[in-house]
C-alpha cells in the first residue's frame, strides 16, 4: 500500500483575524491583504504534488505570540486555502474537496502558521459529494 502524500509548510506569519475586516468601508485593505497572502503561500509552499489533490485534509495550526483569547471562526484559513488552490496544491477549497482542521497554540518565541495538507482517501460516496 502506498503511503498517503503529506505536505507540510511553515509560514513565518499569522493572517489577520477576520474581525479586523468586519465593518470596514475600505475593501481595498482586504484585497491587498488577500493578494499579499497569495504571494506568501506561493513563496512558502514550494513542495507540491504533480497535480492538485482532488480531496484533502488541511490542518492549519496557528502559533500565536500570546495567550489572548481568539475564536477559531475568525482564523478560518480563507486566505491560506485560496493560496493553496492558486498554487496548485489542492484542486478546490469547497466542502466537497477539503476537510479543514484548525488549531491554535502559543509560541512567544516563534509565532507562525503551520499548514499540513494530506491526500484524503475518501471518495464522493463516503462524503456524500458536494453539499448543495
Amino acid at each position: 500500500m502506498n503511503p498517503t502524500p503529506t505536505y507540510r509548510y511553515t509560514i513565518p506569519l499569522i493572517p489577520r483575524s477576520l474581525n479586523e475586516y468586519a465593518g470596514r468601508r475600505n475593501t481595498w485593505e482586504y484585497r491587498n491583504d488577500k493578494s499579499e497572502w497569495l504571494r506568501i503561500i506561493w513563496a512558502c509552499c514550494r513542495e507540491k504534488p504533480t497535480k492538485p489533490l482532488e480531496k484533502s485534509i488541511v490542518t492549519i495550526e496557528y502559533h500565536f505570540p500570546d495567550n489572548r483569547r481568539r475564536d477559531p471562526d475568525n482564523y478560518c484559513g480563507k486566505m491560506i486555502l485560496d493560496g493553496l488552490v492558486s498554487c496548485g496544491i489542492i484542486k478546490d477549497d469547497s466542502f466537497g474537496h477539503v476537510e479543514l482542521r484548525l488549531r491554535g497554540c502559543v509560541d512567544k518565541a516563534n509565532p507562525r502558521t503551520e499548514v499540513t495538507v494530506e491526500q484524503s482517501g475518501q471518495n464522493e460516496n463516503e462524503t456524500g459529494g458536494e453539499p448543495q
